[in-house]
């Protein structure tokens, strides 16, 4: 019996002795670079998800206004303006980000079909010999 790479013991028929081919590390290689890109992606994602609903509740707390001045943060910097300019602000924020995480919705997308097809083969090729799941 041998230990797989999740930690539980392998029979000696679930055991494959097969060789570890150049094309095959190769493959071993790639799952791994995309595993550590799709993490990237998922916390980017997060991170624009969190400060769009920042910005919606932002733009909530404009909505409640009386309809005086309001200061708006742009950079480093604070610039008086009235409600109606910072809603429109806050609305074309929301808006960026929201195609920022399209696209990273769309490369998640990519790199988990590319996944798909590299456990398929590798799994064809080392059987229960490999792991490739999250764990």
């Amino acid at each position: 019996m041998s230990v797989a790479a999740g930690g539980s013991m392998l029979t000696r028929e679930d055991e494959n002795d097969a060789e570890v081919r150049r094309e095959d590390q190769e493959r071993i290689n790639t799952f791994g670079r995309l595993n550590a890109r799709l993490h990237e992606v998922r916390q980017e994602r997060d991170g624009l998800k969190k400060k769009m609903e920042q910005i919606d509740d932002a733009s909530t707390e404009l909505m409640m206004g009386s309809g005086d001045k309001v200061m708006l943060n742009l950079g480093d910097a604070f610039f008086e303006t009235t409600e109606d300019v910072a809603t429109e602000h806050c609305e074309a924020q929301v808006e960026i980000l929201q195609g920022s995480v399209n696209e990273l919705d769309e490369e998640e997308s990519g790199i988990v079909e590319e996944q798909t097809d590299l456990k398929r083969i590798l799994y064809a090729r080392f059987g229960k010999s490999i792991n490739l799941e999250e764990s």
